[in-house]
Order: C-alpha cells, then structure tokens, then sequence
C-alpha cells in the first residue's frame, strides 16, 4: 500500500537525519555535504534560522518519525480513498514549521499543493525529496508560488494576514491560523533545572514560535533573579546581530519612557499583564490566587497554544523543557488537521 510505503520512507528520512545530525563535518561525504549547504544557504538567506536552530528543529522531527509513533497517529483517523488537493500556505517563523501540515495532508491519502514561506524555502523541499525517495515515489506533491484549483486551504499567518486570507478563502473550505503564543505557571518551589528548562521554552527559536512562553506567572514571594541565574545557558543569544538590535531597541524605549524593568544584559523582564511581549522581553506579574491565572487563560484561550507548568497546578500544560517539542497529535491553534482532512 501507498501509505505503508511513505510510512517506511518516513522511517528512513528519520534514520538520514540521525546520521546526519550525528557527523562531525570532517566526516561529511558528498550527501551530508549536501544536507550541510542547505542548512547554510537558509542561515544565509534568513539569519534567524541558525544553523544551531535547524539542526534542533531536525532532531526533533528524527525524532518524532518513528514507524510505532507514525501508526499510533494514523490510527486515529480515516485515509482518503480519493486524493485531493489541499493548499498549503506555510509560515516561516521557525525552521520546518510548516512540516507537520505537509506530512498531515500526505499521510492523509490527498495531495499538498505548497506555496512555500520566502524565509523557509529550502529545507523542507528538500525533506520532501528525501522522502520521496525513501519511499520509492510514492509521495506526490507540487510546489507552487500561486495556489489554483485546489479543493480545500490551510494556512497560517498574522492575525492582520488571517483577515485577508479568511476572505479570500471565504468559498473554500479552509483552517485559517492566527497569531498564538504561550504562557508558564510557576509554583515558586521550581528546582533550578526545570528553571533551565524553562528556559528553552522562552529562548529556542530567539521566542520566535508560537510555542515560545512569552508571559510568566510567578507567586506572590518569587525571586526574579532565579529566572535570570537559571536563563544563562542562552546568554550568548546576544551574540545574534538581529536578537541583539532587538534588545537594545526594547531597552533603550523602556528607558527613554522611564519604564520598569529587570535586565541581565540579554533579556529584559517586565512586569506587564499583556499575553505577547517584544522580542528580548518576557512579561511577568505576580499571583496570590490559581484561579485568577485561571481566569486569565479562560480568556485568552484563542491566544494561547502551549501552558508549560507543573501538572499538579492542574492547567492542562506540558512540563518544561518541552514545548519545542510537540508530538504529532499536537495541533497548532488546537485545530486537528487530520480530522479536517477527513471531510475534504
């Protein structure tokens, strides 16, 4: 069957990568070299997407594409007996972000139409060449830059994009994506490493995803500056030109406002009960209460895609250290893809 072969290519594509990933560059022959030179004409081409940051993102998918993983998914839903064309239109924000949809439609039995994100525009056509291969041929798809005669949409954008693109797709059926980001819930009896862990929740991707935590909730008595010894595993991050031009633009409006702040010389922490914080600041406020941050979720639920926090606070969250790595029933804007899928 089809889908058992691009299941067993998918298989593969996981082994390439881990071989891959594994490699010291010395070591490269004329494939690695290959996958290495893709790596570096993004990181070129868009300086957020470091070659550090991509291999990240490529663990994770390796990962994520086993065949015990892939058949649990599948298991869930029904294949289409009748292909169709579903347009995709990709974000860029983070490496191969728009990968699981590509896999969603393929797995599905239907055909991606892609029209590719101008700052994510190399590596998954090639993953999907790879897989194609791995799974001799059986992987149809098209790139496109303009999408036409499609029978359904998925797309992802800006909430002002989404605006324009519900009403373009208004005849179509259609998933529309907004912009989402996510939250933490500290206890206050957090150990330091799930602090450090934390932190990679905050800064993978420069908080670039809409699974980075933007908002921090801190008991009343917390101390600010155990976030601040427990981030400096990224203190490097200001090493990046575009991080760096960031922080000291957010910094320099802070103090020419006589705004309030906490600085560690990379990251700034600002009391502020907004959901989404510029680029180089995490918002924060203090609770005395579990059921205000209750509340405050409750509202913001269509802006909110991942909670990290303890599970004992009952939120419905994941532990930290694990948001960049959602499994393959994890859903952006909470939308099941495949379930869409099923009634194309």
């Amino acid at each position: 069957m089809t889908i058992e072969k691009q299941i067993s290519g998918l298989c593969k594509l996981s082994d390439f990568i881990k071989a891959f990933l594994e490699k010291e560059s010395e070591n490269y022959d004329e494939i690695d070299e290959e996958c290495y030179t893709i790596l570096r004409k993004s990181e070129i081409e868009n300086s957020w997407f470091t070659i550090e940051n991509q291999k990240f993102a490529l663990k994770q998918w390796a990962n994520l594409l086993t065949e015990e993983n892939l058949k649990k998914w599948l298991s869930n839903y029904q294949i289409a007996k009748i292909p169709k064309k579903v347009g995709l239109i990709l974000a860029g924000n983070i490496p191969m972000v728009g990968f699981h949809d590509v896999i969603s439609v393929v797995l599905s039995g239907n055909i991606p139409m892609i029209k590719l994100s101008s700052k994510d525009k190399r590596m998954i056509p090639y993953l999907l060449e790879k897989w194609n291969g791995f799974s001799a041929g059986n992987v149809r798809y098209e790139l496109t830059e303009r999408l036409a005669n499609f029978d359904a949409v998925i797309a992802t954008g800006s909430n002002n994009t989404a605006r324009y693109l519900e009403y373009y797709f208004k005849d179509h059926l259609s998933v529309i994506r907004k912009n989402r980001t996510s939250i933490a819930v500290l206890k206050g009896d957090e150990t330091d490493g799930q602090l450090q862990l934390l932190a990679e929740d905050i800064f993978r991707y420069f908080g670039l995803g809409c699974r980075n935590v933007t908002r921090i909730f801190i008991p009343e008595d917390f101390k600010i500056d155990r976030l601040f010894e427990n981030f400096l595993n990224f203190k490097e991050i200001i090493n990046h030109h575009s991080y760096a031009n960031n922080y000291e633009y957010n910094r320099a409006i802070y103090l020419l406002n006589q705004e309030k702040f906490w600085d560690n010389n990379f990251v700034m922490l600002k009391e502020d009960e907004r959901l989404f914080s510029p680029l180089s600041v995490i918002n924060f406020s203090r609770y005395s209460s579990l059921d205000a941050v209750k509340d405050f979720i409750a509202t913001n639920e269509e802006n909110i895609q991942a909670i990290v926090a303890d599970p004992a606070l009952g939120l419905n969250s994941i532990n930290f250290g694990e948001a960049q790595n959602p499994g393959l029933d994890t859903y952006a804007d909470h939308l099941d893809t495949m379930r869409f899928l099923e009634v194309v």
